[in-house]
């Protein structure tokens, strides 16, 4: 993830880049009336279908909330796979992020309830301990989304490569800036915890743009100012790092913060399409341009990059996270074989692309047009 939409439409390695996109998008677009179907390099990892003509197997799935468009489209692809796998599909959620009660309230009543596996987009460290509870009393845990830390935590996680979204805006808006300076504001999630999704972005996209990282998990530990190498290279100043919550206000108020400390940030860096709509529009209301840079790849979003508020987003793909998840929870429960992750990952990668209508040498992406066909609104 990570998206907390507006109604108004407004969430590893750098080989990897856009995973064979050109390939893969007009076998996604063939299928996008189903949305099972995204760029991924998954090829080799093993999810497998649950049979819908055994038994019935008891599955939760705990989100962080249940109004993000983001985890609706979750539950949504969820509770259309339940009877094709024959699962007795269980929805629950926190009251909103951050709400970790929540989410182990709905884990222990998943265990009390005799189900075979949880599918959950984990909120904060804050749940591992429930998660290995739910583990050690035979229930099957897949993370969707946000792998936990450490990863082991879970079974396994069905993701989004999250640093290569980071990497692949980064890259982009260093191809993009053709060696002007780079002023560079980060708005991530969150200044209270630690969430894999909002390190694994912030720092990717450094990475992406060629700017050294000291604590790969650690968020604004790096060199404020010095030289970056990506596209033509030139100096940057790192002005702030700024949660927004991974909220369209949050985002207006995390870009205010950082214009009030320097005025001539050209381009921003969003943990999230909400939050960059939110940026956006902190920077028209003090007159000022920047190029932003997001993750998501929502229909709303999509459209924000067509609109041109959004200069390039990296579209991740919740459908199929949540139905490969509860087919392989299926699976497993009928005696059938564990899914693997993928090639030299730590989880089932669900795939990631660029989506931008700028297209920057070097840089694989897809149009805002052929990312509107398989966003996970369609």
């Amino acid at each position: 993830m990570y998206a907390v939409l507006p109604q108004s439409g407004g969430r590893r390695r750098a080989g990897r880049t856009a995973l064979a996109i050109t390939a893969a998008v007009s076998t996604a677009v063939t299928l996008a009336a189903c949305n099972r179907s995204s760029p991924s390099d998954s090829a080799g990892a093993s999810s497998g279908g649950g049979g819908g003509g055994q038994k019935t197997v008891g599955v939760s799935l705990i989100t962080k909330d249940s109004t993000n468009p983001f985890f609706v489209a979750m539950q949504k692809g969820a509770k259309g796979d339940a009877s094709k796998n024959n699962v007795k599909l269980t929805v629950a959620s926190g009251k909103q992020e951050g709400d970790d009660q929540g989410q182990i309230t709905a884990i222990e009543d998943s265990i009390a309830r005799g189900d075979k596996g949880i599918l959950i987009t984990p909120m904060s460290t804050g749940v591992n301990a429930a998660m290995k509870k739910a583990r050690d009393a035979g229930l099957f845990v897949i993370a969707l989304d946000t792998p936990p830390d450490p990863p082991s935590t879970v079974d396994i996680t069905f993701a989004t490569d999250n640093r290569q979204a980071g990497k692949l805006d980064g890259q982009w808006a260093a191809a993009q800036l053709a060696g002007k300076p780079a002023v560079i504001a980060l708005l991530d999630l969150f200044n209270d915890k630690i969430v894999s999704v909002d390190y694994n972005r912030d720092q990717g996209f450094l990475e992406g743009m060629g700017i050294d990282v000291k604590n790969p998990k650690k968020n604004g530990d790096e060199a404020k100012t010095g030289k970056y190498t990506g596209g033509k290279g030139g100096d940057y100043t790192i002005v702030c790092n700024e949660a927004g919550n991974g909220a369209e206000d949050g985002g207006r108020t995390a870009m205010e913060k950082c214009l009030s400390k320097n005025p001539n940030i050209n381009l921003v860096y969003t943990i999230n399409e909400p939050t960059a709509v939110g940026a956006n529009a902190a920077l028209k209301a003090a007159n000022k341009t920047a190029l932003i840079v997001s993750v998501d790849g929502g229909c709303a979003g999509v459209s924000s990059v067509k609109s041109g508020v959004i200069g390039a987003t990296a579209q991740q793909y919740p459908l199929k996270m949540a139905t490969l998840g509860m087919e392989a929870i299926a699976k497993v429960a009928r005696g059938g074989e564990k899914p693997k992750t993928s090639p030299g990952l730590d989880f089932f990668n669900t795939g990631v692309a660029l989506v931008t209508d700028k297209k920057a040498d070097g840089v694989d992406s897809i149009s805002a047009d052929d990312g509107a066909k398989i966003c996970w609104g369609n």
